[in-house]
């Protein structure tokens, strides 16, 4: 992945911890929203113990999906499935909860990322 060396301890360990999230190189950013991203976000809480980086990423799903973010689902859900951390299973299981306690329409939206992965990786399997 990307070549960190020479930047501060903090600033590499976020970038490759974003880069192990989102499963695509990571190159060094400028201004206060990259540095709180990269070196407070994934240097910090990413990697903070007690939980996974399955159980962050069920949670931000939720989070997301609760909000309507579906541009950030688009990331996410293809991340977490790239990475092995949800299958097809778990991703449709996710969407049937979220439809029930974040409302159809999120769901739905959900739904359409979800099978849009699934249907993406076994076009390229």
């Amino acid at each position: 992945m990307g070549d960190f060396e020479g930047l501060p301890e903090t600033r590499r360990r976020g970038l490759e911890k974003m880069e192990q999230v989102y499963g695509f190189d990571m190159t060094d950013g400028a201004g206060d929203f990259f540095r709180y991203t990269a070196d407070h976000l994934f240097a910090d809480i990413w990697n903070r113990p007690g939980l996974s980086d399955r159980d962050r990423r069920l949670i931000l799903i939720g989070m997301l999906a609760g909000q309507g973010a579906a541009d950030v689902l688009g990331i996410q859900v293809p991340a977490a499935y790239a990475n092995g951390e949800l299958d097809d299973a778990a991703l449709r299981e996710i969407v049937i909860f979220v439809c029930h306690y974040a409302g159809w329409p999120n769901g739905a939206r959900l739904n359409s990322i979800v099978e849009e992965t699934i249907a993406k990786a076994a076009r390229q399997g």
